[in-house]
């Protein structure tokens, strides 16, 4: 019996309550996940070392929590390979995220920005809203302050 206890608080101590674990997505299986999403998504790209997407995550969290819709938030970080998953895991951790976190396992922004929008050159953050089941689709490369993005959410969810 001791002998469980201790496994157990070492798996406990391992995993921490809270933590998520960090899935890497190639860019096929991201599209495939935001073209197939059955609820209003949001889909942020950011870095951990960007400061405009740290800034603009918080009020993105905190107005799809409180709309009176089903929303999904997903956080793709586009960090450095040397980064994920110890330096990505330990930011989302320090800043509380609720949301869901990927990281896109790709280098090439010629490759994975395309099929996310045709022009977006690489530059973060950006943020692309769908709703699938109203054909809804609108991609903001630029950073989106809190008033805008309550905007556009509504827009989403119209």
């Amino acid at each position: 019996m001791k002998k469980l206890a201790i496994i157990i608080f070492v798996f406990a101590c391992a995993h921490p309550a809270g933590a998520q674990e960090i899935q890497k997505l190639k860019i096929g299986q991201l599209m495939k996940m935001i073209d197939t999403a059955s609820t209003p998504l949001v889909v942020n790209f950011f870095a951990t070392w960007c400061g405009p997407c740290i800034r603009e995550i918080p009020w993105f969290e905190k107005n799809i929590k409180i709309s009176d819709k089903k929303v999904k938030l997903l956080l793709v970080s586009i960090d450095f390979a040397d980064d994920y998953p110890k330096t990505v895991s330990a930011f989302v951790k320090k800043q509380g995220y609720s949301s869901q976190v990927v990281w896109l396992n790709e280098t090439n922004a010629d490759v994975f920005c395309p099929p996310v929008d045709k022009t977006w050159d690489g530059a973060i953050p950006v943020t692309l809203m769908v709703n699938n089941k109203k054909k809804y689709r609108q991609f903001y490369g630029q950073q989106l302050p809190e008033e805008k993005f309550k905007l556009e959410l509504q827009k989403l969810l119209q």
